[in-house]
């Protein structure tokens, strides 16, 4: 980090005027450094004269006059001074929050060297050296461009730097073609930084607050939004480099422009990646987007350099590219000129004369028609942007094709290439294609290598072995040191870093990855013996090397490939090029070149197996799981994924040729192919471990002929066949397969050697023996051999007849070895041990022949192969133990150990009666499941750990005193061992049970025994028995397919095994030596044959290879129909969907219709009531005056002070969190006092002067009361009042009841039948009654009037301050000392008003004390939630409710107090004012429940935030305040408070949640309730916020910044 800050600082300087010249030399005469001047007088650098750093040219009055002709001009050589440049670092862009921007930056002196800008950009910066400069000239102010220009410009811009790793250059402001510029990189860029290219050349004295941005190596924030009202602009957020350009001056531009012709200049003179393959210049293009007249001298000057500059005009974005595209597209008239000269005047605004200049300087530009290209966004058969770019930079280059089709390699545009190099006609010099080839290969770029196939590249001259070489040396990441690493293990030495890796060393690779008998062709004598400097590869088939191609046509061949001719002795195909994709780790080109050349089968089952097996040596040789999971992927697939991996491609290869012809399907998988060590691909695929490819179909029924061989049989076989074997005479009863029915199946090595394999023709052809000897010898087999000899032979050589042949022959045996190993060994053997003898050595001799024939040529190779099957090893133990056994026998006192050493080896041949099962498909899969089973080698590690650590304790406690021997060793785990199985010796726990056998220490063993116990017998045995559980559960599913992989290895090891059994094999090995000795005798055949393999003649292998080729067709068309027959299924999904959907909005949409046609009758029917109330209007209205003389009348009877209330019990409702409405109150819940109402009216208090209170109604306790019980008893208490009292008509009180529930219905909203039974208990009972038959034709339901519940209510009151010292009001709140008491009556019909903390209920107001409440308006109580309470009652111990409900009311308040400051100060241009609702503290009576009432909101309720700052986004500008209000209470309470959750309908709001930040010092004190989030709700509220117009009306950052920040 130092040195890298001292580099530049030593480096890269900055400018400053040192020299103050006036820019106006008629100046106002006064001393220098006076005000005015301070504020007025700017040098020509553009600073004021306070700004000046440098000293002044002199006294400002003194200066030379205005007529003074020596006057000095300003320079910025002469006038200004250089030094270290002070800024320089890292940028971070606030203005975007969905991807991170950082922007590397330096400030630096106009005329700094290009060389160090590059060195900087490349070795400080960590840029990439650029393949292309696309250099982004245009306007400078903001312009607009249609949507059809924005997008290609954009799209294009992007995708052509992106796809080839260029640079972009832009003046790098905000504003004009850079901001345009950033908005593509915003939009269409990658969000990696390395990525994103994109360098602004910006002049140092235009940037705003620049100031902000000096410093030495440091990371600053910068707020790209700049003012506008300043001359200045911002850097543009989206570019990754700037490049400061500092000539001194101030507010001035132009400095940038010399410093970025010498930058593209330098890199364009640059090389395309010097370290790479080929060394190629970087283009550089031009791209112009609208633009000035300035505009018009740049392309000149790009047009008319000495290495000229291609130019792209986007057309259709303005001004001077319009002007451009316009003169380019014709030719220049006197007519048109004159156009041209008044559109210049028109779209520039200047003279005729300057106008006349700018098209000239046209015209010049025209002169290099060539070079400029038009790029017309509307034209609907142009190329793509990107293309066009591409095109142009090609063009401007004037290099030969192939140098030219270099460039487009560098930049991986295969498809530009194709459109402008690779076209018919192009003359190539020779060997040119071949080197492109090449570094295609090497640069992995498989579209290249695609392309150079399809056109006719002449493969036959490319591949060589140098070449191959130059391959596999090419270091490419992590993927060539692990290859570097595979080698070292396959040749077990080290290798130097300068090693240069040989064909022989990858052949020294394949064989180490593939094992076995595998040998590679680069290891043998033939290839070893060829010169690598004169061995050329040999020519591929001609379907890979199309001759019809213009290549042939026009390219030549060099003098080198005419000279050496291809070698015969080495013949190679796309198998070389297959085989390095694919041990260098390159997927892709590796599943291009598997679609080329033959053998597409072997190559992707040769694929899986060197993958699966570097995946093997990537995991043990710990080189990242990460590497060992890739490489097992494209071996196999993982986890569902079908694409892109070789196993799965041979799957499906063989499916598809199964789906064709099976006979062709069988071949394929039995062929030999000398290309791949004489494998074939069902051997290769066992090697692979590639089960599903074993356990196909086509695999199976191969392997089911195979082991049938030629019997035809499919019912009862295992009768026939042991039947036959009993008696051979039934061998002629048998039914056997017809030659060409086995066609299909390879013959053992007898049968081609006797002539019996007439289905393969060729098979001495290719053993290398001429048609007249294979004809002679078949005519000669034909000629020896009768029928009847014939099945016997095709009898007895049957795998499956072998099978039981030798199973028989075993049982015999294993009786014969049991019997011996059951009686007593004589002095000498017996006739069954005699026969056990030579079973058993002759077992011995055919073990040694199954060594001697296995195809590796080193003997200790064939021993490691044969050691790698199991059943091996055993049958070497059995024989080796054996042996032994049988040497001891001879000798009297060693007999008795030879008995014992019998016995143990009775075990090794009885445990091999388990292969004999695995045939079998119902016994095999368990035996599979057992064998996954015994694989659990670190449960029994951990459970001989334990035994032996309590063991050796156990022992040593008991047995203090012991001598050392051997038997020590059993009496440690002896006992041990048994109890784990339950023989836990009970009479030997307690030691000191028996004194005899109590010694010190002894009380110890029973704990230990415990303790041992528990973790052996509890633990470890139930983890082995969880073990075994979890094995057969994953067993069961696949152990089917493992047994039928296992399969090949049983049917297999029958099939090379001879016919006869032990002890009559050595028959068989006798018949071999002598069979082999003969045909070595006439030298029939040069090498052995081993393994069963299909031997074709020339034409049958190439009808073969022909429809292997079909088949690799047909899979990928199967795939490509599968692909598009899937988007046809999701179309048709989606447009069922889409179908389905429209039938539900259609519905939805009749039953708006029907909705729509209710509400208008509706409204019918409301217009004629309100027809009816204006009628009854008048009649309300004498109604009234009437009511008013009767008041008067009754003033002195009715008197406030001494009247009494109603004394009738309320129906009480027990409140609870969910204020439950119906259930029954006990007396003691009744009012307990009379009570004064002040809002009570005289008439409806008549008769209740003094000696006329009402009866109270006394309830029994423990009585539930019904309503409408008491109401009665309310009525008929009622109707004993005096005959004198005041009786009002009856038609009035109907008319009065009737308005009265019609207003109330339609302006309060709510039933009105409570203020019309409240009036009912006032009127005599013939009122009653007759009011109570014409309720019947009054449309209301009767509520019950005693259905009220008492409440009390206490308010805040504001009391006036004396001072204020920055409070946010001048008032203070206090709370009222008594409590005013109110009546409220639930509503019937609730909606949910359910929040998260609380619970609400509406409620109407009957009755209240003064104007604590309004009468019959409806209203909102709010009580917390029963798990709230009990949550916090940790914090309140004591009426946890009432401390709840006043940080609710108060955080409330202090919300208002914000909002009343907040209108206050906000400015004319926030038309809203919202306002918090003023919220009272309840106490409910009835359960002493303290509870919030508020006023109820009609309208459509909206939440614009919650707690957590995430907020709506704000459509209309109530909305847009609302949310401001948020932002400005946390900036105007220096970011301590914060208002979230505001909520409510329209500008009234309610439930407002005061954040506070968290105080450390605060113990745990919880401030403005449970909503309170504290710092993490301030941090969300930061992130999430988005400031809107409002926000920037009220002065606030564009962005939020928390508290720690701004401290920070």
């Amino acid at each position: 980090l130092q040195s890298r800050r001292s580099w530049i600082q030593a480096n890269f300087c900055k400018r400053e005027c040192v020299k103050f010249l006036p820019v106006s030399r008629d100046h106002h005469r006064c001393y220098p450094v006076c005000q005015v001047c301070q504020s007025l007088v700017r040098c020509c650098c553009g600073r004021l004269i306070a700004e000046h750093v440098g000293p002044y040219s002199g006294l400002l009055g003194h200066g030379p006059g205005p007529d003074s002709t020596d006057e000095e001009e300003w320079y910025v050589l002469r006038h200004t001074s250089v030094s270290p440049t002070d800024a320089f670092g890292l940028l971070d862009f606030q203005a975007s929050t969905k991807r991170t921007c950082h922007a590397k930056y330096v400030r630096l002196s106009s005329d700094t060297p290009p060389e160090l800008l590059v060195q900087l950009m490349l070795r400080e910066w960590h840029m990439e050296m650029p393949k292309l400069v696309i250099s982004v000239h245009g306007g400078t102010e903001s312009f607009p461009l249609s949507p059809r220009v924005y997008q290609a410009f954009t799209t294009g811009l992007i995708t052509a730097a992106e796809s080839t790793g260029a640079w972009i250059l832009t003046d790098g402001i905000n504003t004009g073609v850079s901001k345009y510029v950033g908005d593509a990189v915003k939009v269409y860029g990658s969000h990696d930084q390395r990525k994103r290219n994109v360098v602004g050349i910006t002049p140092w004295g235009i940037i705003e607050n620049n100031s902000d941005l000096i410093g030495c190596d440091v990371f600053r924030h910068y707020q790209a939004l700049g003012n506008p009202l300043s001359k200045r602009a911002s850097l543009n957020g989206m570019h990754s480099h700037f490049l400061l350009v500092d000539d001194g001056t101030m507010g001035k531009s132009g400095c940038q422009i010399d410093l970025r012709k010498r930058l593209e200049r330098h890199i364009h003179f640059q090389k395309i990646n010097p370290s790479k393959c080929f060394l190629l210049h970087v283009p550089l293009v031009c791209v112009v987007v609208e633009g000035g007249p300035a505009i018009l001298s740049v392309v000149l000057e790009y047009v008319r350099r000495s290495s000229p500059v291609p130019v792209l005009v986007f057309e259709g974005t303005g001004r001077a590219a319009d002007l451009l595209a316009l003169i380019h597209k014709q030719t220049l008239d006197l007519d048109i000129k004159e156009d041209v000269l008044l559109r210049i005047q028109e779209m520039f605004g200047v003279e005729r004369q300057e106008a006349s200049e700018l098209l000239n300087i046209i015209m010049e530009c025209m002169e290099h028609r060539e070079l400029i290209t038009i790029f017309d966004s509307e034209s609907e058969d142009l190329q793509e942007a990107d293309a066009a770019i591409l095109t142009t930079s090609l063009r401007g280059t004037r290099a030969s094709p192939e140098e030219q089709l270099n460039i487009t390699l560098a930049w991986d545009r295969a498809d530009v290439a194709k459109d402008n190099i690779l076209v018919y006609g192009q003359q190539w010099q020779a060997g040119s294609l071949e080197q492109t080839m090449l570094d295609a290969l090497l640069m992995d770029r498989v579209s290249f290598v695609k392309l150079l196939i399809e056109n006719g590249m002449s493969m036959n001259r490319f591949l060589t072995i140098s070449r191959l070489e130059q391959l596999y040396n090419r270091h490419k990441g992590s993927s060539d040191h692990f290859l570097r690493h595979i080698i070292e293990d396959a040749r077990q030495t080290r290798l130097p870093a300068v090693y240069r890796i040989s064909l022989i060393d990858i052949g020294m690779v394949i064989e180490y990855l593939i094992g076995g008998a595998y040998r590679s062709t680069y290891t043998r004598k033939s290839f070893r013996a060829i010169p690598f400097c004169n061995a050329r590869k040999s020519p591929l088939t001609p379907k890979t090397s199309p001759s019809r191609s213009h290549f042939h046509r026009t390219a030549r061949p060099s003098p080198q490939d005419v000279k050496s001719a291809p070698s015969p002795e080495f013949v190679c195909t796309f198998n070389d090029l297959f085989v390095w994709a694919v041990l260098k780790h390159r997927q892709e080109m590796a599943m291009f070149l598997w679609q080329h050349g033959e053998q597409a089968m072997a190559r992707a089952v040769v694929a899986c197996k060197l993958y699966r097996a570097m995946a093997e040596e990537a995991k043990e040789s710990n080189m990242g799981d990460s590497m060992s999971e890739e490489l097992k992927k494209n071996s196999l697939s993982v986890l569902g994924e079908k694409e892109n991996n070789f196993g799965q491609l041979a799957v499906d290869l063989l499916d598809q040729a199964f789906r064709k012809n099976e006979r062709m399907a069988m071949k394929l998988l039995t062929w030999e192919m000398k290309d791949w060590s004489n494998f074939t691909c069902l051997q290769m695929a066992v090697s692979s471990r590639l089960s599903l490819f074993v356990a196909h179909n086509c695999t199976q029924m191969l392997l089911t002929d195979l082991w049938m061989g030629r019997l035809n049989m499919s019912k009862n076989s295992w009768f026939k066949i042991i039947a036959s074997i009993l008696m051979p005479v039934a061998i002629q009863m048998l039914e056997f397969k017809s030659q060409a029915e086995m066609s299909h199946v390879p013959q053992p090595q007898e049968a081609l050697q006797f002539g019996w394999d007439p289905g393969n023709p060729g098979a001495s052809e290719q053993e290398g023996a001429t048609n007249t000897v294979r004809n002679g010898d078949e005519e000669r087999g034909s000629r020896c051999l009768c029928p009847w000899t014939r099945k016997v032979y095709d009898f007895y050589t049957a795998p499956v007849v072998k099978f039981w042949f030798h199973t028989m022959a075993f049982l015999v045996f294993l009786m014969m070895f049991s019997y011996t190993v059951l009686v007593r060994l004589d002095e000498k053997p017996n006739i069954q041990e005699c026969l056990v003898i030579t079973y058993i050595l002759t077992m011995a001799a055919e073990k040694a022949r199954e060594v001697w024939v296995l195809e590796p040529r080193k003997f200790t190779k064939k021993l490691k192969v044969w050691f790698s099957e199991y059943w091996n090893i055993n049958d070497f133990m059995g024989i080796l133990l054996f042996l032994v056994g049988v040497s001891l026998r001879w000798h009297q006192e060693t007999r008795l150990a030879s008995h014992i050493v019998y016995s143990l080896d009775f075990i090794f041949w009885s445990v091999r009666l388990l292969d004999l099962f695995a045939v079998n498909q119902h016994a095999g899969p368990y035996l599979t499941m057992i064998t996954k089973m015994v694989n659990m080698f670190y449960i029994v590690v951990i459970m001989a750990i334990v035994l032996v650590s309590f063991g050796t304790s156990r022992k040593s406690i008991l047995s203090p005193n012991e001598d050392p021997s051997w038997s020590l060793l059993r009496d440690v785990v002896f006992q041990p061992y048994w109890m784990i199985f339950g023989e836990v010796y009970a009479g030997e726990i307690d030691a000191c049970s028996k004194p005899e056998t109590c010694v010190p220490g002894a009380f110890l063993t029973p704990f230990l025994q415990a303790v041992y116990l528990f973790v052996q017998y509890i633990i470890m045995v139930n983890v082995l028995i969880a073990f075994f559980n979890n094995v057969y559960f994953d067993m069961s599913s696949i152990s089917r397919k493992l047994w039928k992989y296992n399969r090949y290895r049983y049917i297999m090891t029958y099939q090379e095994k001879p016919w006869l059994p032990p002890p009559l094999i050595l028959l068989s090995h006798m018949t071999l030596c002598l069979s082999s000795m003969l045909h070595k005798h006439r030298k029939a055949s040069k090498r052995g044959r081993t393994g069963l393999k299909l031997l074709l003649a020339p034409d049958d292998l190439k009808k073969l290879l022909e429809f292997e080729e079909k088949c690799v067709a047909g899979y990928f068309r199967d795939k490509k129909e599968s692909q598009q027959g899937n988007q046809i299924n999701q179309i048709r999904s989606a447009s069922l969907v889409f179908v389905s959907r429209a039938e539900e909005m259609a519905g939805v949409l009749v039953e708006v219709a029907e909705k729509v046609s209710i509400i208008q009758d509706n409204m019918r029917t409301l217009d004629s009531h309100l027809g009816q109330l204006q009628d009854l209007s008048a009649l309300a209205l004498d109604t009234i005056n009437f009511l008013s003389a009767t008041d008067n009348q009754q003033q002195e009877v009715a008197r406030l002070g001494k009247s009494q209330p109603i004394t009738c019990h309320h129906e009480q409702v027990t409140h609870s969190s969910c204020l439950q409405i119906g259930e029954s109150v006990a007396p003691s819940q009744a009012f307990q006092s009379p009570k004064h109402y002040r809002s009570m009216p005289p008439s409806l208090l008549r008769g209740l002067g003094p000696g006329r209170q009402r009866p109270s109604l006394e309830l029994p306790p423990g009585t539930s009361v019904r309503p409408f019980e008491v109401r009665s008893k309310c009525l008929l208490a009622s109707s004993k009042e005096e005959e004198g009292s005041f009786r009002w008509s009856l038609q009035h009180v109907v008319t009065i009841l009737y308005l009265l529930k019609y207003f109330v219905l339609l302006f309060c909203g709510y039933d009105g039948s409570l203020l019309v039974i409240f009036l009912f208990c006032f009127l005599s009972a013939m009122e009653r009654n007759n009011l109570m038959r014409l309720a019947h034709s009054i449309p209301f339901t009767p509520v019950s009037l005693l259905g009220g519940v008492e409440v009390c209510i206490y308010t805040l009151e504001e009391t006036e301050a004396g001072s204020s010292l920055g409070d946010l009001s001048s008032s203070i709140s206090t709370w009222i000392q008594h409590g005013r008491t109110a009546v409220l009556q639930p509503l019937a019909h609730q909606e949910v008003l359910d929040g998260g903390l609380r619970r609400a209920t509406k409620v109407v107001c009957t009755w209240a004390e003064g104007d604590v409440l309004k009468l019959g308006s409806v209203y909102v109580v709010k009580a917390f939630r029963p798990e709230v309470v009990r949550i916090w009652q940790k914090v309140f111990p004591i009426s946890t409710s009432l401390h709840l409900c006043l940080q609710e009311i108060q955080q409330q308040r202090a919300a208002q107090k914000l909002m009343q400051r907040f209108n206050q100060i906000k400015p004319s241009s926030v038309p809203y004012s919202p306002r918090f609702l003023d919220v009272s503290l309840l106490l409910w009576r009835s359960d002493g429940q303290w509870l919030t009432v508020e006023k109820n909101m009609g309208g459509h309720f909206r939440k614009y935030n919650n707690n957590t700052g995430e907020e709506i986004s704000p459509s209309s500008g109530l909305e847009e305040a609302i949310l401001a209000f948020s932002h400005w209470t946390y900036e105007y309470t220096n970011r301590e408070l914060l208002v979230l959750d505001l909520q409510g309908v329209g500008a009234e709001l309610t439930d407002p949640s005061m954040i506070r930040v968290d105080d450390k010092s605060s113990s745990g004190e919880m401030a403005f309730g449970p909503a309170n989030l504290g710092d993490d709700a301030i941090q969300s509220f930061v992130i999430k916020h988005t400031c809107n117009s409002c926000c920037k009306k009220l002065g606030l950052s564009g962005e939020v910044t928390l508290m720690s920040q701004v401290e920070g």
